[in-house]
């Protein structure tokens, strides 16, 4: 490969980061797993080379480490969300408290399913 192909390949993959934070701040999903294949098949192309720059390789480290982040705070919120609706659940079906004596108590929770029919 010609220098300038080294130089294609830091833009492409420059373009594709810049890509995926702006789906990872938007929340689309879907969009970054598209992104996925793409984003390793220039890393591994960029990996094989040997004529990159230092400062271009830095530039691009950059912009994996900042989407990272932004991944990881992604995944921490869809964990929270996942943990606050199993909360909800548990609560649907029991509810803990204490009594006057301080002894726990498990208040059983009435969970109705039954289909309205309307005409």
């Amino acid at each position: 490969m010609t220098p300038d192909a080294g130089k294609q390949i830091i833009h492409r993959l420059d373009t594709l980061l810049e890509s995926e934070r702006e789906a990872l701040l938007q929340g689309d999903l879907r969009q970054i797993a598209t992104l996925v294949a793409s984003k390793e098949a220039l890393i591994d192309d960029l990996n094989g080379r040997a004529d990159a720059s230092t400062g271009d390789l830095a530039a691009i480290q950059a912009k994996v480490l900042r989407n990272q982040a932004l991944l990881d705070g992604a995944l921490q919120g869809i964990r929270n969300v996942a943990a606050r609706l199993a909360a909800f659940r548990q609560v649907r079906r029991a509810m803990e408290t204490y009594d006057r004596e301080g002894q726990k108590r498990t208040i059983p929770g009435v969970v109705e399913r039954r289909v309205e029919k309307r005409a």
